[in-house]
């Protein structure tokens, strides 16, 4: 980690806040350094520090249940799988993701276990608890472990949650200070920023230990069509089989581990009880009741609860490999050479394409290491095409910027570049935007049409690195063909494509308009004089491996 970001800087590199309730006016990120440096002298008298983690009881995911119903299910929906492989479904669109959780949640009858970066107080996040209640209420084991990034402020939702019979719930890497806000918390923990920029950025769901839901999406509303100002493009899949025990497995060492803290340890609950129960069910019911999936999803399938409701899930067979990294990651001294990563797992993967590369990534910021990786691999002739977020689709500039210092070095050696554009997409392919803007989340890999990756994981410094990731590789010609039309399809004026002009310096962006034709421009769309000097005044102040 290279020293002495300004307290600015390191406030937007940790906080990539995934909620639209941070507009781009009033990110961290846009501090002014003297601003970042009056609020750290003013949060440094107020620093607050964390004891030693105390001692907590271990458990581990339930192997007893091949006779529940989703264990029947499970059974059923594997019937004629190969040898070694498991079940796979891929999840486009934000209510067909949302809705096999729930339907997961609703059929579980031993123990449900949760792992997210951010489970938000919105409609969404709601929910997810509602429906994690119900099924304690019903004897369901259920366990919870969040990064603590963005529970701020949200300490009463989540403590009165864990009071609930049969349910825990465990911070990972908590912040000492209890405040509202990632700023005013990050700034007031710079003296522990070491640690505190250990973050976990796993997603996953299980339920049963016989279905798994896992992928790119945070439990909040922006991930799953239900933000009135910008929504995310992402990826999850539904998966059965031995890959789901595998899964639970990696659960149970970031919930074992000594980063994982039960929330009681952090914060104090001043009821308990009855009381603590009756004033949860207050909060959760500010959020509406739910919301139907539409009919049938991009791919023409039927919800999974319908599918579960019918005896089986469809899904397609293949053997999958889990990538996950070890909770203390960060503080893993290895060599960047010999450390075992997703990151690392990933790349590995990549190296073995022979014809051709879809990368997926949000943020991606591929370094001097990465372009060497490009170049080599074009040099054996692999068509390598990237799509990510153009400037004004990113809800991070500055990360947006680093990666732009590498755009041309990726046209000269012949990658294909895509940016999304903030316009709403075609709602067959990825749901219905309304009016909102449209930003990519999902971070997806399909190498030569085989093999696909589906995880956790942007392609930078910060997943490298700093966040702990986790993903599945699944050897699927099937879904690996499926993917990569879902990404590559034409999306008119909402997918920038960049080349170079015959000088091998300018830049430039194109688009079919409205009447089909071709549009181009050499002037970045979206982009002001404002932000690029925003911009120019924050990004030396901010480590690429920070961002």
């Amino acid at each position: 980690m290279a020293a002495g970001p300004t307290a600015a800087a390191a406030a937007a590199s940790l906080s990539r806040p995934p909620s639209s309730r941070f507009a781009l006016t009033s990110r961290a990120s846009f501090l002014s350094p003297v601003t970042a440096l009056l609020a750290l002298a003013v949060a440094l008298a107020g620093c607050a520090s964390l004891p030693p983690p105390p001692p907590k009881p271990a458990s581990s995911a339930a192997t007893d249940t091949a006779d529940t119903a989703l264990g029947r299910l499970a059974a059923a929906s594997l019937a004629g799988a190969p040898p070694g492989a498991s079940g796979f479904r891929l999840l486009p669109t934000g209510d067909y993701a949302f809705d096999a959780r729930v339907a997961l949640a609703r059929r579980a009858e031993r123990t449900l276990d949760v792992q997210y970066y951010q489970i938000a107080a919105d409609s969404v996040g709601l929910q997810l608890l509602r429906s994690l209640r119900d099924a304690a209420r019903r004897g369901v084991r259920v366990r919870v472990l969040v990064d603590d990034l963005y529970t701020g402020g949200e300490d009463e939702l989540f403590a009165t949650f864990a009071a609930l019979p049969n349910v825990e719930l465990r911070l990972f890497n908590p912040f000492a200070t209890r405040e509202p806000g990632v700023a005013t918390r990050v700034l007031q923990s710079l003296p522990d920023f070491g640690r505190i920029n250990h973050r976990m950025h796993n997603k996953l769901f299980v339920a049963d230990n016989r279905f798994s839901v896992s992928g790119g999406r945070n439990m909040a509303d922006e991930y799953f069509m239900r933000s009135a100002h910008a929504n995310f493009i992402d990826m999850d899949v539904l998966a059965a089989g031995q890959i789901v025990r595998e899964q639970s497995q990696v659960f149970d060492r970031y919930w074992n581990s000594s980063l994982a803290w039960p929330i009681g340890d952090v914060v104090k609950l001043p009821i308990v009880g009855d009381a603590a129960a009756r004033r949860f069910d207050e909060l959760v019911s500010a959020a509406p009741p739910g919301f139907a999936p539409a009919t049938s999803d991009v791919l023409g399938r039927p919800s999974v609860d319908f599918e579960l409701a019918a005896g089986r899930a469809s899904l397609v067979f293949a053997p999958a490999v889990v990538f996950a990294d070890r909770p203390n990651k960060a503080e893993v001294t290895e060599s960047a050479k010999d450390a075992a990563t997703v990151t690392r797992s990933v790349i590995e993967e990549l190296t073995t394409a022979r014809s051709q590369i879809l990368i997926t990534s949000p943020y991606f910021i591929p370094g001097e290491p990465g372009i060497e990786n490009m170049r080599q691999a074009i040099a054996r002739g692999v068509r390598i095409s990237v799509l990510t977020n153009g400037v004004g689709a990113t809800d991070e500039p500055l990360v947006h910027f680093r990666y732009a210092r590498y755009r041309r070095q990726m046209l000269r050696l012949g990658v294909e570049l895509n940016e999304i554009g903030p316009a709403a997409a075609d709602p067959a392919t990825f749901g219905d935007f309304g009016q909102s803007y449209r930003r990519l989340h999902a971070k997806v890999a399909v190498i030569d049409l085989k093999k696909v990756f589906i995880g956790s994981m942007n392609f930078d410094a910060r997943s490298a690195w700093s966040n702990t990731e986790a993903g599945l590789l699944i050897d699927s010609p099937e879904l690996a063909v499926t993917l990569h039309e879902l990404v590559s399809r034409d999306h008119g004026e909402t997918i920038y494509r960049l080349r170079l002009r015959a000088d091998g310096e300018t830049i430039e962006w194109t688009w079919r308009g409205a009447d089909g034709t071709l549009q181009a421009t050499t002037d970045e769309p979206h982009s002001s004089w404002a932000l690029r000097l925003k911009m120019f005044v924050l990004e030396p102040f901010a480590a690429e491996e920070l961002l």
